[in-house]
C-alpha cells in the first residue's frame, strides 16, 4: 500500500471528520462505550487544525490516518509524570481508518511525528492513552515510547507515555 504523507489542508476538514467518527463508532462497536466513542465535527476539526500542525496519511487522494501534534498541554495530561524538557510536543487525535488498521499506516505517521518534532525543534513527545481493551498503549510502546504512568481522569484510567528525542 503507498502512502503518502502531508500537512492537513482547509479542504480536508470534512474528511478528518469522518475519520475520526469512523475509528471512534469501530471502537465503540468492538468494546462498548467510552471516552473513544465522541463523534468529531467540522467545528473540532478546525480548532485543531489551528492549534496543532495535523498530519495526515493518504492512499491515494483518500485520507487514510491522521494525527495532531499541539505544543499546548492537553487537559488530562499532568506534566509532572514527565521528564522535564523545553519543548513538548503532544500526541493527539490519531486515528486510522478501521479497514486499514495493523497495515503500517499508524507507524508511518508516528515516524513522520518523531521527524517533525526534531525539526520543530521539539524535545519529546508526549501523550495519554486509555487503559482499557480499546486503548493503544501496546501500539505506542511497540512504536518506542515510554510508559511513565498511569491515572485516572474523570472516571476514564489512562497511561502516559513520553518519547524524548
Amino acid at each position: 500500500m503507498k502512502l503518502t504523507l502531508s500537512i492537513a489542508a482547509q479542504d480536508d476538514v470534512d474528511e478528518l471528520a469522518a475519520l475520526h467518527t469512523a475509528a471512534a463508532n469501530d471502537l465503540t462497536n468492538r468494546y462498548g462505550r467510552g471516552g473513544w466513542s465522541m463523534r468529531s465535527t467540522e467545528k473540532g476539526v478546525l480548532h485543531g487544525m489551528r492549534h496543532s500542525r495535523v498530519l495526515v496519511a493518504r492512499r491515494g487522494k483518500t485520507i487514510v490516518g491522521t494525527l495532531l501534534l499541539p505544543t499546548k498541554k492537553p487537559w488530562a495530561i499532568d506534566v509532572s509524570y514527565f521528564t522535564p524538557v523545553k519543548m513538548p510536543l503532544y500526541l493527539i487525535g490519531m486515528a486510522v481508518l478501521p479497514t486499514l488498521q495493523r497495515q503500517g499506516v499508524g507507524r508511518l505517521l508516528i515516524k513522520e511525528a518523531v521527524r517533525q518534532a526534531r525539526a520543530w525543534p521539539a524535545d519529546a513527545i508526549r501523550l495519554d492513552a486509555f487503559d482499557a481493551d480499546a486503548g493503544a498503549g501496546g501500539f505506542y510502546a511497540k512504536c518506542g515510547f515510554r510508559e511513565v504512568g498511569r491515572v485516572t481522569y474523570r472516571k476514564a484510567p489512562l497511561i502516559y507515555f513520553e518519547l524524548v528525542l
